[in-house]
């Protein structure tokens, strides 16, 4: 298909034409990116609607997050255009593939906020999702965002995929909090990051008390609110609220009762 387009709109040409020399193909191509995007998307609309055939090339992959493409294709489709898809690399599926998580059912919320207080509102709207959870995140933000992940989410099942497909790719598999400790203790990594989170209860189901008692102070001591860390240890043991609840409320007044001492 690229070698029939009278037009290639892509976010680097260099990329490109490197893609394209390696099949032999020589089309005309366009830099379409995030900071001429909004220039230049009309006249590309212009040139579909008069009979040309424009090819778009994500260099951020499928499906076109942190991409400028989406907003041509709602273009296109706003004027009832013609658009048609050639599936390319996908990091959230390759990562999924790899995690060894549950498939049958997951989702996908694209890159976390980066600060901490959004960060952490965001993770808990995504608790109680009965799904295996695949996000993005920043390699430099890896260790606080995992921090974050396992004082939200509990100790959940996760792995961290890194340059996927390329050369130095690397997969690492383990509890959130175990993982979070590992990336705290070392230089942030390199390239670009998925990190696939296990669905809630994905590995401990019937918790004792001393397991629960542990896993609500650890998301007490995070700055979570007890209603939230509440949430996230019985969407974790797999337990009714009211009872983790019980467990939160002996937890606290024990605290308040040896810091009056």
């Amino acid at each position: 298909m690229l070698g029939q387009a009278d037009l290639v709109a892509c976010e680097d040409t260099r990329t490109t034409r490197k893609l394209m020399n390696a099949h032999g193909l020589a089309p005309r191509l366009a830099t379409y990116h995030e900071h001429n995007a909004a220039r230049v998307r009309p006249g590309l609309i212009a040139r579909i609607k008069a009979g040309a055939a424009v090819a778009l090339v994500s260099d951020a992959g499928t499906p076109l997050v942190s991409d400028p493409g989406y907003k041509l294709v709602r273009a296109a489709i706003d004027e009832d255009l013609s658009v048609t898809a050639v599936p390319g690399a996908s990091a959230p599926l390759a990562a999924l593939m790899v995690s060894g998580l549950p498939s049958d059912r997951f989702l996908f919320a694209g890159f976390l906020p980066p600060r901490t207080e959004a960060r952490r509102k965001a993770l808990a709207e995504l608790r109680a999702v009965p799904a295996t959870l695949i996000v993005f995140e920043s390699a430099r933000r890896l260790a606080e965002s995992l921090a974050d992940m396992a004082a939200t989410l509990g100790p959940r099942p996760a792995a961290v995929a890194r340059e996927l497909t390329k050369l130095h790719e690397e997969v690492r598999r383990g509890a959130l909090d175990r993982l979070a400790d590992d990336y705290a203790g070392e230089d942030a990594p390199k390239g670009e990051v998925v990190v696939v989170i296990g669905p809630p209860g994905a590995r401990d189901t019937a918790l004792d008390e001393t397991e629960i008692d542990a896993r609500l102070r650890v998301a007490l001591a995070g700055g979570t609110s007890l209603r939230d860390a509440v949430a996230a240890v019985a969407a974790e043991a797999g337990q009714p609220r009211q009872l983790i609840y019980t467990r939160a409320l002996a937890l606290t007044r024990a605290s308040d009762d040896a810091d009056g001492r």
